[in-house]
């Protein structure tokens, strides 16, 4: 019983300080999203491609988590706009009092569109809420068809869900029907893209529900 009031303290903690980061989010209309998955999947490169199709449509800034290092907030770094790098240190998710921080050095930009890079995991991440508009959950075909069964939690609480690396569905094993008909299975109201951000099949259709979104 100790185990789980302690739990439930964090996320009381916790959602009192992301409903207070929300409150700034819709007072500067902010459009933000939560981006998970596990490492690999390609967050980093979704974003580098989205950055690049939205310049000078929409102002982007981007928060990244890490257990270690902050070569992905170098890499989104020279596309020439707001980054912070978080590092845990370990720890395999954000906080919300994490993204507050980060978020108070760059909320005097300005801003349409924050992106927030969580640490690479699909089951810490999946319960604590950043004060975003939208969870989005990104799987890779790679990673096999039944990873949305496997890991449901974070396919209830997303509201997007992002499947990259199409390009190479040719060359594996992998049926995107299956991938797509599990994961609506546990949450039938998902917003589903399929993505090669190698290719950038895709990833105009999901450029423009994100123009649509911050322009709301």
């Amino acid at each position: 019983m100790g185990v789980i009031v302690v739990e439930r303290k964090i996320l009381e903690k916790n959602d009192a300080i992301a409903s207070e980061i929300r409150h700034t989010f819709e007072e500067k209309n902010v459009f933000a999203l939560n981006l998970l998955s596990s490492p690999g999947s390609g967050k980093t490169s979704l974003i580098e491609q989205t950055i690049k199709n939205l310049k000078n449509k929409i102002h982007t800034a981007v928060i990244v988590g890490d257990v270690q290092t902050d070569n992905d907030a170098q890499r989104i770094g020279k596309l020439d706009i707001p980054v912070v790098q978080i590092i845990t240190n370990g720890a395999c998710h954000l906080e919300a009092n994490l993204v507050r921080n980060a978020f108070s050095s760059i909320n005097d930009k300005e801003i349409d569109l924050l992106f927030i890079e969580n640490v690479g995991n699909l089951v810490c991440p999946a319960g604590f809420d950043l004060g975003e508009k939208y969870k989005v959950v990104m799987l890779s075909v790679t990673e096999g068809d039944d990873k949305p069964l496997k890991y449901p939690a974070v396919f209830r609480n997303a509201s997007v869900f992002i499947i990259n690396k199409i390009d190479l569905l040719p060359y594996l094993n992998c049926n995107i029907d299956e991938i797509k008909n599990n994961a609506l299975s546990i949450n039938p109201h998902l917003k589903i893209f399929e993505v090669s951000c190698t290719s950038s099949e895709g990833i105009s259709k999901w450029c423009d529900w994100l123009i649509s979104n911050t322009k709301q």
